[in-house]
């Protein structure tokens, strides 16, 4: 008798391998029937096993954009939060700036010494001034170059023209009246120019 060949189907039975008796027929081809049976459920699971693998990986992958983009849109708020807290802040730096200046033609226009209460109250608001800065430019804020550049509308805002003098070009920001800020790519506030026409 030849070896029966390895095959991944239920090999051939010789003909003397098959039993005589008629029960026995049945039993082995209830057997048969058995294993093809559950041949068919493994092929059934694994299908549904690698459907269900796809499924999950799907859903890994949404799982992990939806992450990403919650921390980016959560980054955006923060970052929104940060420049309307900012821009009210901007409005004291200001008036301190307009404090400061009072003070310095005041000290011009009067003759002698001042008195140290004075001295004290403008040294304070200098200080208050001076933290105030410092924290923005901390924060990534700082102060848009106006005077003597192209007039640009991405950060300049033209409040009015003037005819171009000797030697100054066309579009050129001439005087600032209110400082831009910006954080950043963001612009916080536009500066408030001038512009040679």
């Amino acid at each position: 008798m030849e070896p029966a060949e390895e095959t991944s189907e239920i090999p051939d039975m010789a003909s003397e391998d098959i039993p005589e008796d008629q029960e026995d027929r049945d039993a082995v081809i209830e057997a048969i029937d058995e294993l093809a049976d559950r041949a068919l459920e493994i092929e059934r699971l694994n299908a549904e096993l690698e459907q269900i693998s796809d499924q999950v990986k799907r859903q890994a992958a949404e799982f992990q954009n939806y992450r990403r983009r919650t921390e980016q849109e959560k980054a955006q708020s923060v970052a929104l939060g940060k420049s309307l807290v900012i821009s009210t802040i901007l409005d004291l730096i200001d008036d301190f700036e307009r404090s400061l200046e009072a003070t310095n033609k005041a000290e011009a226009e009067v003759e002698g010494e001042l008195s140290p209460t004075y001295q004290s109250l403008k040294s304070g608001v200098d200080l208050v001034y001076q933290k105030m800065t410092g924290e923005l430019k901390r924060l990534g804020v700082e102060p848009i170059e106006a005077v003597g550049q192209p007039f640009d509308e991405e950060l300049h805002e033209a409040m009015m023209q003037q005819p171009a003098g000797d030697g100054e070009e066309a579009g050129m920001v001439l005087t600032e009246i209110q400082r831009g800020y910006r954080m950043g790519d963001r612009v916080l506030r536009h500066a408030r120019v001038i512009v040679s026409s």
